[in-house]
């Protein structure tokens, strides 16, 4: 019977081909001329919405149509069995494959399942001679029910692992004592019945098998609410009950699964998702890219019997994790290749490339801080040593300057001394003329007393220079620290013939350091300038020193009148063992300047504008920002 195309479009839709015409379903490109393309006729068994069609076909597609440099055109064709079948159902489709592909002949057909595998072997010969076939998703015993199969209809047959399925559910439930096992009323499902009580002989000894077989839903799933925790479900779906009612295997499954009291297992990975524990499984999608990749190199020239196809579909174990918590399974008893789905994630595990970054930054942070701290530790060790060498330096600067000193501190201490001799023998021959001469006697005392005053603060002030004591940090009065300086270097100007002029500030100066350590700086600076101008005219023999009080500090400046500064000269000026003088050791200004810094101040040297050189130093004063640095220090 040859159909008009009203005729044909009605015929489809009772058999679900889902595709009326074929597309191309080439996204992106321009249109190909006709003779240019590849036609591909992929003919299911059956429905258009079985999920493992759906899944086929995702990877099929995802391969074949992936070529730019061949243009593919993909039909879809569905028997839709067990819907519909019998000779006269066959002989129509056949006649509508006829038709409907007589002006657009498939260059490779793919059959999915046994039933589309029979369909063409029988009507290959009216429909597509010499067009080659690929066949998957057809298990082993169907496959030598119609061989042999021509050279040029090759494929890769299954074996769906219902016995390993069984054994894991046995295994993994050891109290169960019932294996109860599921199957329908259709041809697809009486086969599987067939092969799974040849299954149920083998486990008797480990568990009883009771078959619901054929029989309505409603009934399948009071039997499967009833039972006890002594029991495992296994089925494979059913297309089929025994009320005539017909069902995809997975629409079956999730039905039993809900209302099942015991674990359920099952066979395909369509399962996944409906409640089922696991099993062993056939990837659908991965059977579609094989199907893609063997009808690629067939477009592409090959010959079916060179193609090189693994001899069997492999089977991976799927396990469903919240059935897994569900019915108590042991973590460890899974094993490390299954496929675990819908497990929660670990916060390392959905984060594991973000974690491992973070913990490595982390890990480089704490090495870096801890290089710090030892980094820090030993430069502190280095800064106490340092400390420790700039104060015994200062120490021995103030040795030096003391024997320096020496011949002017001893004429100070000589003169009280004269002077106290004197009076002493005045008293003597008073007392030896006798007579009452009280008020004498009480003037030379009075004279006695104030020489020895004298000479007691010139060796106060010695000691204080010579004495070797950690350094004092303490508020004091710079203006009285230098007019102490003053009287320390008195005699010694007048030893050179120099006028030392001192010019203290007219209100007091508030500092807060080491006093000893400031008047080191300022004698070290007033004895460079004393040296300065000891080969001038007498008349320009003159030293200032001046203090001056500013806003958040304090100023020293030591001016002279000598012959100033060389030019280059000035930058080396403070400089360790940088010395102009012919006998000098070059350390006097080196130590000024680390004593200077240390309070957080600065010290600069520059020449006068009507000659000679001049020295300025500044320190902070109580409470500005550098005694906090200082104190730091």
């Amino acid at each position: 019977m040859r159909f008009r195309p009203l005729s044909w479009l009605v015929t489809a839709g009772l058999v679900g081909t889902g595709v009326v015409a074929g597309l191309q379903v080439v996204v992106g490109r321009p249109a190909v001329a006709a003779e240019r393309t590849k036609n591909v006729l992929v003919l299911y068994s059956y429905t258009r919405l079985l999920p493992g069609n759906i899944e086929f076909d995702r990877g099929l597609r995802g391969v074949l149509l992936a070529s730019a440099a061949r243009p593919t055109v993909l039909f879809d064709e569905f028997l839709d069995m067990p819907r519909f079948n019998g000779t006269a159902y066959t002989l129509t489709f056949a006649t509508y494959m006829r038709d409907k592909y007589a002006s657009r002949p498939p260059d490779v057909i793919v059959a999915v399942g046994g039933q589309a595998l029979e369909f063409l072997v029988r009507q290959r010969a009216a429909l597509f001679p010499q067009v080659p076939v690929i066949h998957l998703a057809v298990e082993s015993s169907f496959l030598r029910s119609i061989s042999p199969l021509p050279p040029d209809v090759v494929g890769i047959p299954v074996t769906y692992e219902f016995a390993g399925t069984i054994d894991l559910a046995l295994r993994w439930h050891p109290q169960a004592r019932r294996l109860v096992i599921v199957t329908g009323a259709a041809e697809q499902d009486g086969r599987w019945e067939a092969e799974l009580r040849q299954i149920a002989d083998r486990v008797k000894g480990r568990a009883t098998a009771e078959f619901l077989e054929g029989l309505p839903t409603r009934e399948v799933l009071d039997r499967l609410g009833g039972l006890g925790g002594d029991a495992v479900v296994f089925t494979a779906g059913y297309f089929q009950d025994g009320d005539g009612r017909t069902f995809t295997p997975r629409e079956s499954v999730e039905a039993m699964a809900a209302a099942s009291t015991a674990p359920v297992y099952g066979p395909f990975d369509t399962f996944m998702g409906t409640g089922v524990v696991g099993g062993y499984m056939p990837d659908f999608e991965a059977m579609g890219r094989q199907a893609g990749r063997a009808a690629s190199e067939l477009l592409d020239g090959a010959a079916p019997d060179a193609l090189r196809l693994p001899e069997s579909t492999p089977q991976t174990l799927n396990v469903d994790w919240r059935q897994v918590r569900r019915w108590g399974i042991g973590e460890k008893a899974i094993p490390a290749d299954a496929v675990v789905r819908f497990k929660e994630l670990t916060f390392f595990e959905a984060y594991r490339s973000e974690v491992i970054v973070a913990l490595a930054v982390f890990v480089l942070q704490a090495g870096m801080i801890g290089s710090l701290l030892v980094e820090r530790r030993r430069r502190r060790h280095a800064e106490l040593v340092v400390q420790k060498q700039r104060f015994e330096l200062a120490h021995a600067s103030r040795l030096a300057v003391a024997g320096e000193l020496t011949g002017s501190i001893a004429h100070e201490i000589n003169q009280p001394l004269g002077a106290i001799l004197s009076n002493a023998d005045a008293a003597e021959l008073i007392l030896e003329a006798g007579g009452d001469r009280r008020d004498e006697m009480l003037s030379i005392l009075a004279d006695i007393r104030r020489d020895d005053l004298r000479a007691s603060e010139v060796i106060r002030r010695l000691r204080s220079v010579l004495a070797k004591q950690e350094v004092e940090r303490q508020p004091f009065e710079l203006n009285e620290a230098v007019l102490e300086v003053e009287a320390t270097l008195r005699a010694e100007a007048r030893r050179r013939r120099v006028t030392l002029d001192v010019r203290p500030a007219a209100k007091a100066v508030m500092m807060f350091g080491d006093r000893i350590q400031v008047q080191q700086v300022v004698t070290n600076l007033v004895l460079n300038a004393m040296d300065a101008v000891a080969e001038v005219p007498e008349d320009r023999r003159t030293v200032v020193v001046s203090v001056e009080n500013r806003t958040t500090s304090a100023a020293i400046t030591v001016r002279d009148r000598g012959c100033g500064i060389a030019p280059d000269h000035l930058p080396r000026l403070f400089e360790s063992f940088f010395s102009t003088k012919r006998t000098g050791m070059g350390l006097g200004l080196s130590i000024a300047r680390s004593l200077v810094e240390a309070h957080g101040g600065l010290i600069r040297a520059e020449n006068g504008p009507g000659g000679g050189a001049v020295f300025r130093v500044e320190l902070p004063t109580a409470g500005a920002p550098g005694r906090q640095s200082m104190e730091q220090a």
